[in-house]
């Protein structure tokens, strides 16, 4: 399986806070049946100021460290993005790194805040897709806005944004309702991947297989594969 969404950097946001956790999370991830994981620390303007400068010498240290560990994983470096104004300038300015790529556009896992979709979200979606740039919604299924008015996330079906939904949402693990949003997506074809969102050992593990068992009871074996396989390695260009 494919894993596009997660936080193993070590003390670069609120993941993995030691090398020694990003390397457990690491393990956690192979013994789960994961082969690939794209990581994806916060970049989110005055909390937490990444960008490429800041993400490329901790992600290649980590690397290396995987590497001596011989942990049979792959790696790939992109940021789940905090939609905000500073997109406008950190876009042009080449400081924000893509998941990859889907039908000729660039893919870029883009995080709402946890209570609400922000005003002004539609029109900064319309001007992504104009610069050729394609948005994945992270985790809507746990956006409080989308847990309250379940239409709020039309116009970005309708736009064609991608949605990439939590597998510990799918499974039950983020609560009722999240899994009850999580089944609605998945039933219309919304949903374009499963990811793990890994934080930390304990609350938020790399663990995507209960999600994908989830999934599968949901829209079948096939379908499903997709959202763990097939789509997230037509993505990230494996």
């Amino acid at each position: 399986m494919i894993d596009l969404h997660s936080h193993l950097l070590p003390g670069i946001d609120d993941g993995a806070s030691s090398l020694a956790e990003a390397l457990t999370l690491a393990q956690m991830a192979v013994d789960d049946g994961i082969s690939h994981i794209t990581l994806t620390p916060h970049i989110h303007t005055g909390r937490f100021d990444n960008d490429i400068s800041t993400i490329s010498p901790v992600f290649s240290a980590f690397r290396k460290a995987i590497e001596q560990a011989g942990l049979p994983l792959t790696l790939a470096i992109a940021g789940e993005v905090r939609i905000s104004d500073e997109l406008l300038l950190q876009i042009p300015q080449k400081k924000v790194p893509f998941l990859g790529e889907w039908r000729g556009k660039k893919v870029l896992l883009l995080e709402f805040p946890h209570s609400h979709i922000p005003p002004g979200s539609e029109k900064l979606v319309k001007w992504l897709l104009n610069q050729g740039i394609v948005p994945m919604i992270a985790h809507p299924e746990r956006n409080k806005d989308i847990l309250r008015n379940f239409d709020l996330i039309n116009p970005f079906v309708e736009m064609g944004c991608l949605f990439q939904l939590t597998a510990m949402s799918v499974s039950g693990d983020f609560g009722r309702q999240s899994e009850q949003r999580s089944l609605q997506m998945l039933e219309k074809g919304w949903v374009t991947i499963l990811a793990t969102d890994a934080h930390n050992i304990k609350h938020r593990p790399p663990v995507l297989s209960e999600g994908f068992e989830a999934a599968k009871r949901i829209i079948g074996e096939v379908s499903a594969r997709a959202l763990v396989v097939d789509n997230p390695h037509m993505i990230a260009g494996l």
